[in-house]
């Protein structure tokens, strides 16, 4: 139990020392709504809608809707393929004309699940197919991501716990670092159902030209359901980002 607490405090100190060195126009919101329906043991659809500001609820300049499948070959060893419409306005206002980018994206990830006494660690592996406004690109991305609960062994209803990734983006055009992404937070199972999960991101992009770092308070309600059981069901919290 101390080595939990120790946790807790670690990551309240460092999202903390995070967050609140940055003002106001500093710190965006990123805000996630992700619904996952389980067809049969195997086989499971979700969505999720996502929608992005560069200061705290203010100059909203991007949003997203997508949609997928996953399969599950073995208990932690799942293939997901899905679709999504992504688009991003001017910064300077709330959907600020002009459109910057329109983008439908194609994906297909490999997921691996590596459970550890208590924690669960997930490996994810991608490769996107990206027909932008402006040109054809493809990506891979690879995110590690660890789940902790902070009461009893497995995240169950009415469970508190801490989660935390980093992913890395990778472009197949001269091969080079595209962006980093790095998430410390914790969420609340409520049920079997649905969870709710917040915390801090950071994301540092490389350009040729020009390098940014953007902070975003994340904000993701996580709902989850059978289309064939009512009774309990596995839900380990995760977004499909």
């Amino acid at each position: 139990m101390r080595l939990k607490q120790l946790l807790i405090l670690l990551v309240i100190i460092c999202t903390n020392t995070l967050v609140f060195s940055q003002n106001k126009n500093g710190l965006g919101s990123w805000n996630i709504l992700n619904i996952t329906m389980k067809a049969s043991p195997k086989w499971s659809l979700f969505t999720e809608g996502q929608i992005r500001s560069l200061s705290f609820y203010d100059e909203f300049h991007y949003y997203e809707l997508k949609f997928g499948l996953t399969y599950k070959i073995k208990p932690n060893f799942s293939v997901t393929t899905g679709i999504g419409d992504y688009n991003t306005y001017s910064e300077g206002g709330n959907f600020e004309s002009p459109i910057q980018n329109n983008e439908i994206r194609t994906w297909f990830q490999v997921n691996l699940k590596n459970p550890f006494d208590y924690i669960v660690f997930e490996h994810r592996y991608r490769a996107e197919q990206r027909f932008t406004s402006n040109d054809y690109r493809n990506r891979f991305r690879y995110r590690l991501s660890a789940v902790i609960p902070l009461q009893g062994k497995k995240i169950e209803s009415k469970t508190f716990y801490l989660t935390a990734w980093n992913e890395i983006s990778l472009l197949t055009k001269n091969l080079f670092f595209e962006r980093n992404r790095v998430f410390m937070g914790g969420g609340y199972e409520f049920s079997e159902n649905l969870a709710l999960q917040t915390g801090y991101i950071y994301q540092y992009d490389y350009k040729i030209n020009d390098e940014t770092g953007r902070d975003f308070f994340n904000i993701a309600l996580l709902y989850n359901f059978d289309l064939k059981q009512r009774g309990k069901h596995d839900f380990h919290p995760s977004t499909n980002d």
